[in-house]
């Protein structure tokens, strides 16, 4: 019989993490000592390797969560190996693995963490774990958003924010499932998001944005949009959408008049990724492992490109610095901080 050696981890009872100690509007940050976690059940203890940060972790870093005690871990997105798992359970010791954290435990942005099994995927070996790090929050976002619009061949997409890390992902996706993408972003970001796919790309400060996307479009109205944006953006999209066409919002709906809801009929969709944690929705979170699936399979393909990665040192104020760059606008790429 051949030799089985299983793979064993020495686990210290203390770890290095970065904390938040109260909601502030600086992202001040903390250094601590944090006990490694207990798992119970079905949970893996994963050795955090890369952490990706996404501006939903400056914004509540600013503003708070309701369900969070103080300090608090930041970060939802990491990559890790299973240094301990129950006998039996799959993923198992010595596997490295993707996920996205719920919202309403501690975070990622320590030496250790722990995550049910059910909820992550193991990285392909040609994929880097770095590049892992950036999918989690993106990519499962614009999922959920184009599988929300119901987006097939012929369909017209309005996709706000391109340059953004869901535009980035979301051109791509729907390109392949056949849709004509139009989307919006600064200027210099035109030319990769028609590298990316984009049928057309139009200058979001442009004060007649709205006319020129009709004089392309035509007066039909986006069969679906995909609105990153929220507020004003939100009224502005409905109007450029076709009576009983399809809008996804990443942000709270703002007041919108009767007229216009009577007038354009729209179907309207919330995405909340967060939300598979926040319902305890077993099946929902199960939905998130075959995303990232998805997603891991279309950057070991080729069929799927990464926005740029800027690293971050596991550091309080480098990791402040790089929240408060992706709060303060223009920023495009990935702030992956390597554990």
């Amino acid at each position: 019989m051949p030799d089985v050696t299983t793979k064993k981890f020495d686990i210290p009872k203390a770890m290095k993490a970065i904390v938040l100690e109260a909601p502030n509007k600086e992202i001040s940050l903390t250094t601590v000592e944090w006990p490694v976690p207990t798992c119970v059940e079905n949970e893996l203890l994963i050795k955090v390797e890369y952490v990706g940060l996404n501006p939903l972790d400056g914004q509540y870093a600013i503003e708070g969560f309701c369900q969070w005690q103080y300090p608090h871990i930041l970060g939802l997105d990491a990559v890790g190996t299973v240094v301990n798992a129950p006998k039996g359970l799959i993923p198992t010791v010595g596997d490295r693995v993707m996920w996205h954290a719920s919202l309403a435990d501690q975070g990622v942005l320590s030496e250790y963490t722990k995550v049910p099994n059910y909820a992550v995927s193991v990285v392909p070996d040609n994929v880097e774990p770095c590049q892992a790090a950036t999918l989690p929050c993106a990519g499962m976002t614009a999922l959920i958003a184009l599988d929300k619009l119901q987006i097939i061949d012929g369909d017209t997409l309005l996709i706000e924010a391109g340059a953004g890390a869901v535009g980035h992902f979301a051109i791509q996706f729907a390109k392949q499932r056949g849709a004509d993408v139009f989307t919006t972003a600064a200027k210099h970001n035109h030319k990769r998001l028609k590298c990316l796919g984009a049928d057309a790309v139009f200058d979001y400060q442009d004060k007649k944005l709205c006319d020129k996307i009709c004089r392309e479009l035509g007066p039909q109205g986006f069969d679906a949009i995909l609105d990153s944006i929220g507020g004003e953006t939100t009224l502005r999209d409905l109007e450029l959408l076709r009576f009983c066409g399809r809008i996804a919002c990443l942000k709270p709906l703002p007041e919108i008049s009767p007229e216009l809801l009577f007038k354009k009929a729209p179907n309207i969709s919330i995405v909340s990724l967060g939300g598979a944690w926040l319902a305890n929705s077993l099946c929902a979170q199960q939905h998130m492992s075959f995303m990232s699936k998805l997603l891991l399979d279309g950057v070991a393909d080729g069929s799927i490109h990464l926005p740029e990665i800027y690293s971050v040192d596991f550091d309080e104020k480098a990791i402040s610095d790089a929240l408060n760059k992706q709060l303060s606008g223009g920023f495009t790429g990935k702030f992956i901080v390597k554990i």
